[in-house]
């Protein structure tokens, strides 16, 4: 009978779809908060490179994971889709992380938009896009074959904004290194977690 309690006393399980580039926070979420019932699917964070290819790829991992979960969390803002993603859940009945991008939930929308109105021309970094800047930025579009298109792709912009989530030297040294490396000045800004730990602490209280 106790069995049976102890059965009934634990909490429906949880499938979380998040863009790679959120694997690593969305981990460390789970054992700060010991969340043993939520699970863990992700999409290519190359996509970030591709943001109209990203709702096609949800609607197939939704209909692959359907049948097994009765609740979803998708961990994504709009990201450059266009609100195709927000279409797609709007269908399925299926909530996401607030904000435009994952730079407005890390920053908080308000601060994000205290520090895009400093600096119309900032060009932003998280800890995953810093470490793999060169995969993702240099060779993702070709600087490191093409240098010139540097000056093209970002000649619109004037500075590297790191909102870093971990409070790390070298994540640090490497977000400064970046910002030299695409020409641009450089300002830190500390955020945490912000916005995507209570978007997906509020997403365990919904299903609890």
């Amino acid at each position: 009978m106790s069995a049976l309690r102890d059965q009934a006393a634990q909490p429906a399980p949880i499938l979380i779809i998040a863009c790679g580039a959120l694997a690593h926070e969305i981990v460390a979420l789970q054992e700060l908060n010991g969340w043993q019932h939520i699970d863990l699917q992700c999409l290519d964070a190359e996509l970030h490179n591709k943001p109209q290819l990203i709702a096609g790829k949800l609607r197939k991992k939704i209909a692959q994971f359907r049948h097994q979960y009765d609740n979803i969390f998708v961990a994504y803002a709009d990201c450059g889709s266009g609100g195709e993603i927000d279409k797609l859940l709007q269908e399925e009945g299926i909530d996401r992380l607030p904000g435009a991008h994952c730079y407005s939930f890390f920053a908080g929308e308000k601060r994000f938009n205290q520090i895009a109105e400093q600096e119309l021309g900032s060009f932003y970094l998280t800890d995953f896009l810093v470490q793999h800047f060169d995969r993702i930025m240099i060779k993702g579009l070709k600087l490191d074959v093409y240098p010139q298109l540097r000056d093209q792709f970002f000649a619109h912009y004037t500075r590297v904004v790191y909102l870093s989530q971990q409070d790390s030297t070298d994540l640090l040294a490497r977000a400064q290194r970046a910002a030299v490396a695409l020409g641009l000045e450089f300002k830190h800004e500390p955020c945490g977690y912000g916005e995507l730990q209570t978007g997906i602490e509020t997403q365990v209280l919904k299903f609890s």
